[in-house]
């Protein structure tokens, strides 16, 4: 208890040393004439963002490291190069079912239950995923219980039991996943765009089956960890309290006896891209009318992102400033939600996508003034208050995704993971800044295709204002039950 009116009687003495200030300042600014908010300049802010230090341990894991003693907390975060893009085309789902079997199924050491239960007692937090280009696994904990809390997340890592139990659970999760697929309008218009968009068979956008999911065993998930998750095909960040030297040989310690194997990453199949556009419906007996408009993007390498992501945020990323958003929903109120995406990829090509929500009777006015703003946007150039507006927005933004040591490094381990330059960060500004009117309206013309365009919506054609083939050829997609 004394320590604690101790630690209050401190921080109230603070609080009156501020007030104290706050009063002088405010009798010293009445003393003279108040300047306008409006006319008042400052000088730029210096982005300067912490690096982590890059190491790699005897046997060819890649380590970060970032020290940061504010808190008695040490964070792990893995990235595997592995994905959904490399599983059998006769077991899609192997991927997403054995990262989360590792995590759910137990290790050599623990049961499941245990194991769960242990990372309670301790208020630690280990996961393990597998999405559609990469493999991540963490460990948050206290500072105190680190070196128990290493040994869990390597055994995880390392050793994971796979239960059969939870094997099946995860099938059975996956299968309901699959019968419950059609239920919403907008997952089967984002889902069948991007069928159309990289094909149907391609791993950027084909979707599991009863059959896939059948036919996966736990055999299967222990080959497909055992072929990628080795420890030179692994990138560690490790952030928070801790001593670099001693942290080192802490890891040396934790993965030693894990070899070095080859991984051979199979090849994904080229992205191949349409030369016309075309119109698809898909049949729902509801209220709204789910639209996706786009085509084939870019890679993330592509010197153009930067020009191609301020255009995208004057014509529909920028919120309430965008033009989709100002003209589909604020005056013409068609829809409301609307906007637009310019994804870079980071293996294989990207997208842009324009989309929205509207009102059933108003799909076709909503679909042709979606098209009408990627048309308008490669005819003239863009205004001085929408470059400086997002610009501004872009830049503000970009600073607050290093907020934490976590995400400095885990932006660092992304680069390096992708093949992207090391000074990629400290470029970023520069090359945002640099972008003009000239530059947006180059891009546009040059990355935006309105003859490419591919339309999807789902909902139902007999409620709409006018029918899709007055855009133009349309063809209908009947869905799976």
């Amino acid at each position: 208890m004394k320590k604690t009116f101790s630690h209050i009687l401190k921080h109230a003495k603070r609080l009156l040393l501020c007030l104290s200030l706050f009063c002088s300042m405010g009798s010293m600014l009445g003393a003279t004439e108040q300047q306008d908010p409006r006319t008042m300049t400052f000088s730029p802010i210096v982005f300067q963002p912490s690096k982590a230090e890059r190491l790699t341990l005897s046997n060819g894991m890649t380590l970060y490291l970032l020290e940061d003693h504010e808190l008695p907390l040490i964070q792990l975060q893995a990235t595997i190069r592995t994905g959904s893009i490399y599983e059998p085309a006769a077991q899609i789902g192997l991927a997403s079912m054995t990262g989360s079997v590792m995590r759910s199924g137990g290790n050599r050491s623990h049961a499941s239950e245990d194991l769960d239960e242990i990372l309670d007692q301790v208020a630690a937090q280990l996961s393990v995923g597998i999405g559609s280009t990469s493999g991540s696994a963490s460990l948050d904990t206290l500072k105190k219980d680190f070196d128990f809390g290493l040994k869990l997340f390597t055994e995880t890592l390392r050793f994971p039991a796979f239960e059969e139990e939870k094997l099946t659970i995860a099938k059975n999760r996956a299968l309901e996943s699959i019968r419950r697929r059609n239920d919403r309008a907008s997952g089967i218009a984002t889902r069948e765009f991007f069928k159309q968009l990289y094909g149907a068979d391609s791993p950027y956008a084909r979707e599991s089956t009863k059959e896939t999911i059948q036919a996966i065993q736990r055999t299967d998930l222990i080959a497909f960890h055992q072929k990628y998750f080795v420890p030179n095909n692994i990138i560690l960040g490790i952030t928070g309290d801790f001593e670099k030297e001693a942290m080192v040989k802490k890891l040396e310690a934790a993965f030693a006896g894990w070899p070095q194997k080859k991984v051979d990453l199979p090849k994904a199949p080229a992205v191949k891209e349409r030369v016309q556009g075309a119109i698809y419906k898909i049949k729902k007996e509801i209220p709204q009318t789910q639209v996706r408009i786009g085509h084939l993007g870019i890679k993330q390498e592509n010197p153009d992102f930067f020009a191609l992501s301020i255009m995208n945020d004057i014509l529909g990323s920028g919120g309430l400033t965008s033009r989709l958003f100002q003209d589909v929903r604020t005056r013409q109120g068609l829809a409301y939600s609307v906007g637009s995406a310019f994804r870079p990829g980071k293996i294989a090509r990207g997208f842009f996508l324009a989309y929205g929500a509207t009102r059933a009777e108003k799909s076709h006015q909503a679909i042709t003034t979606m098209i009408h703003h990627i048309e308008k946007i490669r005819e003239g150039l863009v205004t001085d208050e929408e470059l400086k507006r997002a610009k501004d927005a872009f830049l503000n933004s970009f600073i607050f995704s290093f907020s934490s040591p976590s995400q400095i490094v885990g932006r660092q381990i992304s680069l390096a993971y992708y093949g992207l330059p090391e000074d990629y960060l400290e470029q970023y500004r520069s090359n945002v800044e640099k972008v003009n009117k000239e530059d947006i309206l180059r891009v546009a013309k040059k990355y935006l295709h309105p003859d490419r365009l591919i339309i999807m919506a789902v909902g139902d054609e007999s409620l709409f204002d006018k029918p899709l083939s007055e855009i133009g050829k349309v063809e209908e997609i009947l869905l799976t039950p």
